[in-house]
């Protein structure tokens, strides 16, 4: 964490992953997130993973360094509540997150008529409002035809991508478009509602990275290559102790030295007269890949990942292990107390384990330590009592009529 938005404030009311990731991104850069959820839990309150005694790792990952509240926003009081909060007066307040529909109490134009430059971020699905989510449009953007095994040119056995990219995509996506908005009203004075459907953000990226114009332009379908990497050199190998390493040849230093360490630099030479290329390009690369992936078998088959390891450390090989969550946990220093970004924590209910803050690192604003999430309704009287001005009896009397709550122990 860092406080480099220390002064900004966001309500959230959201669930799952893309709007909560954007809401803990700026509270891990100091702002002051407050999240609201129903008094019995909000819908991601239970999701897996959960602990042996059915606390949620899911929800404690998402929701680190922020605030939350516990309100029943089925009450007029619980809706009076929530509203306040989101328009309170100030610079820095005034915005609010979500990703459930923006009608009613919670529509733009009802909260902008206790606020008139508020902003509203909201996440959807697609961009005509009907309901998708990340698994829905990866499977709709190609690239489960092409993730897995070489299967030619057939769309067959499509495989399922198992990281929610378009969702950390978006919710990064989220956290510019407030950082942006805020940074317009503050010159301007204009609020404004911020759409930001998760299918867009699919779609743009595919753009971006040339997929579309691979269709349109060059007539091409793209066909699965295994764990190939297109269009350069990268591939799999085993060790001799049946472990895995991928090396990554992509600029013509990362080439040469990946020769130079393995002693294959001669057999390289004859493999271009053979094949009539030339390995100094990426493509020509991509082309000769079987060729090349023979070559290089033999040296890992005769070494143990550990011995792969020494010699590629302090060359200019591009290269990594392959790892399960446990052999990255326990083995790489990248996950652990070794890398500043991490501290281990005690989060309550669950226990101690080791907990990230932001990866971003400022000159003029040093880290510090991340902070756990929230229990439920943990900060209900201090954010009732801070940011609405309530008495200790006005927040009693709340509580009496289980307008609000916390902290809850949900299992």
């Amino acid at each position: 964490m860092n406080n480099i938005l220390s002064g900004l404030r966001i309500v959230e009311g959201a669930a799952f992953v893309a709007a909560p990731l954007c809401g803990m991104t700026l509270a891990q850069q100091g702002a002051d997130v407050i999240r609201f959820d129903p008094i019995e839990g909000g819908l991601d309150a239970r999701r897996w993973p959960l602990t042996r005694d059915g606390k949620s790792l899911y929800w404690a990952g998402l929701n680190k360094g922020k605030r939350s509240i516990a309100v029943n926003t089925r009450s007029p009081e619980g809706q009076e509540l929530i509203t306040g909060l989101i328009t309170a007066p100030g610079e820095g307040n005034g915005i609010y997150l979500t990703n459930f529909p923006t009608s009613g109490w919670l529509g733009y134009e009802a909260l902008r008529k206790r606020r008139d430059d508020l902003i509203m971020i909201n996440v959807t699905g697609n961009p005509d409002g009907s309901s998708s989510v990340d698994y829905t449009l990866n499977c709709a953007v190609g690239f489960p035809f092409v993730t897995g095994p070489e299967r030619g040119g057939q769309a067959v056995n499509p495989v399922n991508h198992v990281l929610p990219a378009w969702d950390a995509i978006t919710g990064l996506t989220a956290a510019m478009g407030v950082l942006s908005a805020e940074r317009h009203r503050r010159l301007n004075g204009q609020g404004q509602y911020i759409k930001l459907p998760l299918a867009d953000v699919a779609f743009a990226m595919m753009g971006n990275l040339g997929y579309i114009a691979e269709v349109q332009v060059n007539g091409e379908e793209r066909q699965s290559c295994g764990n190939y990497l297109y269009g350069a050199y990268g591939c799999e190998f085993e060790t001799r102790d049946k472990r895995y390493a991928y090396v990554v040849a992509i600029t013509k230093r990362q080439w040469q030295e990946l020769l130079e360490v393995t002693g294959t630099a001669g057999k390289m030479a004859m493999l271009e007269k053979v094949l009539e290329v030339s390995l100094a390009t990426e493509g020509e690369r991509f082309t000769a890949r079987e060729s090349i992936s023979a070559v290089l078998r033999p040296w890992f088959r005769t070494r143990s990942l550990d011995e792969v390891r020494s010699a590629f450390d302090g060359s200019g090989v591009c290269w990594g292990p392959y790892q399960t969550f446990r052999q990255m946990v326990e083995a790489d220093p990248r996950c652990s107390t070794d890398n500043p970004m991490f501290a281990q924590l005690e989060q309550p209910g669950i226990g101690s384990y080791l907990v990230p803050g932001s990866p971003l690192q400022y000159s003029s604003n040093p880290r510090v330590a991340p902070a756990r999430a929230p229990l439920l309704g943990e900060h209900t009287d201090q954010v009732l009592s801070e940011v609405l001005g309530l008495s200790d009896g006005q927040i009693g009397k709340l509580r009496e009529k289980k307008v609000v709550a916390g902290p809850v122990d949900l299992r």
